[in-house]
């Protein structure tokens, strides 16, 4: 079985590319669900199809889902959602705002995800391909199951049971809502579906997650940060696609400034991701709606390839805890420590070997430290944060 998320900012194509991977797919004659984690859906607008909450059939061995957001939310935070919502109204939150505020941040989202769980163990699938939202908090919300173990083992035990014995006493003097064992027993089950998506998304033989960009600074920018965020979890990002790329047939003089933009802008997404793969798609002559534009984009993007195997294995950086301080692993195979500079600015860390360049952006825990030294490793190029 094979789980491939396509993320990306807003706007990129990402739904168009994860769309045309499904069918491409199903072709292949795996069994194929798509499903759409954004709570604004577009899948049903690239096939051209209505879609609903449930996986309905599309095209031979393709489903398709939109998931109801409300109904995932309901069936993992319903009873405790329930609590918050009393709770708020007890200090007297207006109803409405009480529904709203009671859902915590990203929680719907987290809802959607775990669907893929669902579906992973109902075994109806060789392939499951999640479009997720348009965002790299998707990714942070992935490493939730850590806190959450530590939470359950540690916290939820002595929360459940100091609540059983101040339950009664609370009631005898004031009328405040107090959690029963529903809510804590939908907690705990929350979690345990929080720690096997973790188990099915960081085994890196059965999951993907892939970045979708165009070749655009601030898109590129973004996609940096994604992609960092992949490799701090613990992810594997196996592909980069570079969508609506101009092709050289395109000669238009009114097109020549974007062709020379999107070629510099190439060069930076090579310098920042290598050595992950990036297979392009062409800005296409109309609008990539329908099975027949979906398969043309499929072929321009994957030619002859297979959508489901594995493009690359290994994790070009990672991040490591040293004492106080931190280490950044770069993988720069046959550079010597002689030809390697490095360049801050900022979050961003430019790394050049000769005519190489690596961009680096840093998540937010190194971003405020300061470079020590550098050296290299095994391969590897090993920067020390403190």
């Amino acid at each position: 079985m094979r789980i491939i998320l396509y993320t990306g900012k807003g706007g990129v194509g990402k739904t168009s590319v994860a769309a045309a991977t499904a069918l491409r797919c199903a072709e292949l004659g795996y069994r194929t669900i798509v499903l759409s984690t954004d709570a604004a859906h577009s899948l049903a607008d690239s096939f051209d199809l209505k879609i609903g909450k449930e996986p309905i059939e599309i095209a031979p061995k393709l489903h398709a889902q939109e998931i109801d957001v409300l109904y995932q939310m309901d069936k993992y935070w319903g009873k405790v959602q329930d609590y918050f919502r009393s709770l708020l109204q007890w200090r007297g939150v207006d109803e409405l705002i009480a529904d709203e505020v009671s859902i915590l941040p990203g929680m719907d989202e987290l809802a959607s995800l775990l669907q893929i769980v669902h579906l992973a163990e109902s075994r109806k699938y060789d392939v499951i391909i999640v479009d997720c939202a348009p965002t790299g908090e998707t990714l942070k919300l992935l490493s939730l199951p850590e806190v959450a173990r530590w939470y359950l083992t540690h916290i939820f035990p002595i929360e459940r049971m100091a609540s059983r014995f101040a339950s009664p006493i609370m009631r005898a003097v004031t009328d405040i809502p107090m959690p029963d064992d529903q809510v804590f027993d939908t907690i705990k089950g929350l979690i345990q579906q929080l720690n096997r998506m973790a188990e099915l998304l960081s085994d890196t033989q059965k999951s993907s997650v892939r970045v979708v960009l165009n070749p655009e600074k601030m898109v590129i920018k973004e996609a940096q940060r994604v992609f960092t965020y992949i490799n701090l979890y613990g992810f594997a990002c196996d592909l980069v696609i570079s969508n609506r790329v101009l092709p050289d047939s395109v000669t238009d003089p009114y097109f020549v400034a974007l062709k020379k933009a999107q070629a510099r802008y190439g060069k930076m997404i090579e310098e920042s991701f290598a050595p992950v793969p990036i297979l392009q798609a062409p800005f296409f002559d109309q609008e990539v709606v329908g099975l027949k534009m979906l398969r043309r984009m499929a072929h321009a993007v994957y030619a002859d390839q297979d959508p489901a195997c594995i493009f690359y294995e290994g994790s070009p950086q990672e991040i490591i805890k040293n004492g106080k301080g931190y280490l950044l692993k770069l993988k720069l195979p046959f550079a010597a420590k002689s030809d390697v500079h490095l360049t801050r600015a900022g979050d961003e860390l430019v790394i050049s070997v000769g005519n190489f360049r690596r961009n680096a952006i840093l998540p937010r825990a190194l971003a405020a430290l300061e470079v020590q030294k550098a050296k290299m490793e095994e391969g590897k190029l090993v920067v020390s944060f403190s």
